[in-house]
C-alpha cells in the first residue's frame, strides 16, 4: 500500500475529529457562546448539512484542479474553517465555522477517495479505500476522546486549535507524501454528471444510505440505551464506546480485504448480520452482556461496509471525485435521517424504538441488493460464510 494512502487517511482522521468535537464539549461550548445546548445541538446538524449539501458544490469547483493543489485547498479551507471557530466570538459566527468545515469535510472525502483509488492497482482497491476510511474510525476511536480532554482540561476553544495544528501536519504530510498526478475528472463537467443518469447508480447510492442509517439508528442513541436500558453507569459509557470503535477498526480492515473480489457478498452478510444484531439489541437491551455483544456487533458490520459500498459504487458510476462525493453525501444523509427519525420515535415508542429502525432500515438494504443479486452477481452469495 502506498505511503500516501496513509497520509489521506490522516486527513482524514483531522476532519472527522473535527466534525464529532461538538458532541463532545456541548457544556463547555453552551456556555462560552451564552447559548443553550440545544442550539450547540444544532452546530452538529450545520456541519451534516453542510456535507450533505455544500460537499458536492465545492467538488464540481475544484475538480478540475490538479488532485494534490486540490487536496491543499481543501485544507485551506477547513483550516480556515476550525480557526473561524477557535476564535468565534458568538454562536452566528461559530455557526457559519461549521458549514466551511462541513463542506470541506466532505469535498475532501471525495477526493481522497478518488486520489486513493488511482494509487493502486485496480484488485486491490477495496482495500485502499478501507485504509483510507480508517482515518474515520480511528476519528471515533481516538481523535474525539483526545479532543474532548483538551477541551475539557484546557477549554473548548483549545480543542479547535489543535484540530488546526493537526490540519497543518496533514497539509504538510500531503505536499510530502501524496505524489503529483494527472486530473482524475475526465472530460467536461456534463460527462461527470451523465453517470447520474444510470438507475443502478441511484439504487447502489440508496443502499449506502440505508447500511448506514441502520447502524447510526443505535449509535446515535448509545448512550441513553446503555444507562436507561442496560444499567451501566454514565462513567462506564466512554468505555464501552471506545470498544464500538476498536470493533469499527477490526471490521473496516477485514472488509477492506474482501471488498474487492467479493463486494455484493459483502454487503449481504453485512445487512443480513446487522439486522440480526440491531434485532438482538431491541430485544435484549436491559441484559448489560446481550447489549453490549449487539453492540459490538453493530460496530463490527455497521459503518464498516464503506469499502464494499466505495467499490460497489465506483463500479456503478465511476471513480472521479464527483461521484464519490455524492457518495459521501447520502452517507451523511443516512445520518441525518436515522438519527432525525430515532429521535421521533423515541419519544412516541421509547429507547428501544431506534433499535427497530435500524433493524428496519437494515432489511430495506437487504432489499436493495435483490436485482444485483437476480441479475448476474448470485454467485457471490457463496462468500457470505467466509465472510462473516
Amino acid at each position: 500500500m502506498p505511503r500516501a494512502v496513509y497520509v489521506l487517511a490522516l486527513g482524514i482522521f483531522a476532519m472527522v475529529t473535527s466534525e464529532f468535537v461538538v458532541a463532545g464539549l456541548m457544556p463547555q461550548i453552551a456556555s462560552g457562546l451564552d447559548v443553550s445546548i440545544s442550539q450547540v445541538g444544532y452546530l452538529i446538524t450545520a456541519f451534516a448539512v453542510a456535507m450533505a449539501v455544500g460537499g458536492p458544490v465545492l467538488t464540481v469547483l475544484v475538480m478540475r484542479l490538479l488532485p494534490r493543489t486540490a487536496l491543499l485547498l481543501l485544507f485551506a479551507l477547513f483550516l480556515a474553517g476550525n480557526v473561524l471557530a477557535a476564535t468565534a466570538p458568538n454562536y452566528p459566527v461559530m455557526l457559519l465555522a461549521r458549514l466551511v468545515t462541513g463542506t470541506a469535510s466532505q469535498a475532501f472525502f471525495g477526493a481522497a477517495v478518488s486520489i486513493c483509488v488511482v494509487l493502486v492497482r485496480p484488485e486491490v482497491r477495496g482495500r485502499a479505500i478501507s485504509v483510507v476510511i480508517n482515518g474515520l474510525m480511528l476519528g471515533t476511536l481516538l481523535g474525539l476522546p483526545l479532543a474532548t480532554f483538551v477541551g475539557a482540561a484546557h477549554g473548548w476553544r483549545a480543542a479547535f486549535w489543535a484540530i488546526s495544528v493537526l490540519t497543518v501536519a496533514a497539509a504538510l504530510a500531503t505536499i510530502g507524501g501524496v505524489p503529483p498526478l494527472e486530473r482524475i475528472a475526465a472530460g467536461p463537467l456534463r460527462h461527470e454528471l451523465g453517470v447520474f443518469r444510470r438507475p443502478r447508480l441511484w439504487l447502489v447510492l440508496s443502499t449506502s444510505l440505508l447500511v448506514i442509517g441502520a447502524t447510526f439508528s443505535a449509535f446515535s442513541f448509545l448512550n441513553p440505551i446503555l444507562t436507561v436500558i442496560s444499567g451501566f453507569d454514565a462513567g462506564a459509557v466512554p468505555l464501552l464506546l471506545v470498544a464500538y470503535g476498536a470493533a469499527t477498526v477490526v471490521g473496516n480492515t477485514v472488509v477492506g480485504r474482501f471488498a474487492d473480489r467479493h463486494a455484493l457478498a459483502v454487503l449481504v452478510c453485512g445487512l443480513v448480520l446487522n439486522l440480526v444484531f440491531l434485532t438482538g439489541f431491541a430485544l435484549f437491551a436491559h441484559v448489560g452482556a446481550a447489549a453490549v455483544a449487539c453492540m459490538l456487533g453493530v460496530g463490527l458490520v455497521g459503518v464498516t461496509m464503506n469499502p464494499a459500498m466505495g467499490v460497489r459504487v465506483q463500479r456503478a458510476g465511476n471513480i472521479g471525485p464527483l461521484v464519490n462525493t455524492i457518495h459521501g453525501s447520502f452517507i451523511t444523509g443516512g445520518i441525518v435521517v436515522s438519527s432525525a427519525v430515532g429521535g421521533l420515535v423515541i419519544d412516541g415508542f421509547g429507547l428501544r424504538a431506534p433499535l427497530w429502525l435500524g433493524a428496519g432500515l437494515a432489511l430495506l438494504g437487504i432489499l436493495t441488493l435483490v436485482p444485483d443479486l437476480a441479475r448476474r452477481d448470485a454467485p457471490q452469495v457463496r462468500q457470505c460464510q467466509v465472510v462473516a
